[in-house]
């Protein structure tokens, strides 16, 4: 892409970056608007805007058919090469680390429908919903993934934040269970330690709603720990995703004996897309993922009829 930036350093290559931009938009097929419009809106001459539009061609960007006083229109264009001239770079999203099925076929998902639109995404993949949620705020991140329990959470916090997507339940996890590490006890009991981790928004608070009033131990723990300790005896019961193949050969699982941590356990297995109100661009980006081909992968995924890849 070196050569693009040379070109880029003229006259011509500067109002370039500016049409580029306003092209991003338009279909092929689609008539492109006029010079004089160019002119207008983006207070260039008509040399200027002639000048920049052969720049475009040259670097294969797009391709024109002028077609007399129906105006011109635009028969073909590279989105990647055009958004690179135009300075716009990929959405970044952040989403949990892909250590289920469920989280490697959304990703996939994620990945391949915005292919289609020919839009590829960057994905980063960190645990926590609370640090994701950071980084949306800071805007190292255009969008995130997260269960509809989080996002709901930091909606009442936050108004300027809201729901892109909403994958709908069983999407984001399977389930919640308690997972015990004596097979004898069939639910948490006093005087049990029991694991929490407050970095991720679902698994503390029905943790915290499970244990309401039985008088237990919570001990802070990250997550990912949860089945070393489990094992080695240092805790006794933790709230965990039945997608953790280890767990569910390894431990005793029950089911939540509290209404309030069963329904909030459901909009823990749901997934969604949260943004910041006022990325629109995000949301116009967003809006055109197929909400069904998306999901349609990640069954894939799971089934092991496709092979991840993110």
């Amino acid at each position: 892409m070196s050569r693009i930036w040379d070109c880029l350093f003229s006259k011509n290559g500067l109002a370039a970056k500016k049409i580029a931009k306003e092209l991003i938009s338009i279909n092929e097929g689609e008539r492109i608007p006029r010079v004089d419009d160019f002119v207008q809106s983006l207070d260039l001459g008509r040399g200027t805007v002639q000048g920049a539009l052969k720049v475009l061609e040259e670097l294969r960007a797009i391709q024109l058919d002028s077609r007399g006083h129906l105006g011109t229109f635009l028969i073909h264009k590279n989105i990647h090469v055009l958004k690179e001239i135009a300075g716009v770079g990929s959405l970044m999203g952040a989403m949990p680390l892909p250590y289920s099925p469920l989280y490697e076929g959304l990703a996939t998902g994620l990945i391949e429908v915005s292919d289609m639109v020919h839009e590829r995404i960057n994905l980063a993949y960190m645990r926590g919903s609370k640090q994701r949620l950071e980084g949306l705020n800071s805007r190292r991140y255009d969008f995130v993934v997260m269960s509809l329990l989080a996002a709901e959470e930091e909606m009442e916090r936050h108004d300027h934040l809201q729901i892109a997507i909403n994958f709908g339940p069983q999407t984001y996890v399977t389930a919640h269970k308690i997972f015990l590490s004596d097979p004898a006890k069939e639910h948490i009991e006093k005087g049990m330690r029991v694991g929490i981790d407050y970095t991720s928004i679902d698994q503390s608070k029905i943790t915290l709603l499970e244990c309401e009033n039985i008088g237990v131990e919570l001990v802070p723990i990250n997550y990912m720990q949860l089945f070393e300790n489990l094992q080695n005896g240092s805790l006794d019961a933790a709230v965990w995703n039945v997608d953790e193949s280890r767990a569910n050969k390894a431990f005793k699982k029950v089911d939540f004996r509290t209404k309030s941590a069963k329904e909030v356990a459901e909009k823990a297995s749901t997934s969604v897309v949260l943004i910041e109100k006022d990325r629109t661009e995000v949301m116009d980006f967003l809006s055109k993922l197929d909400k069904q081909k998306i999901l349609g992968i990640q069954q894939s995924v799971v089934r092991k009829e496709k092979l991840p890849h993110y």
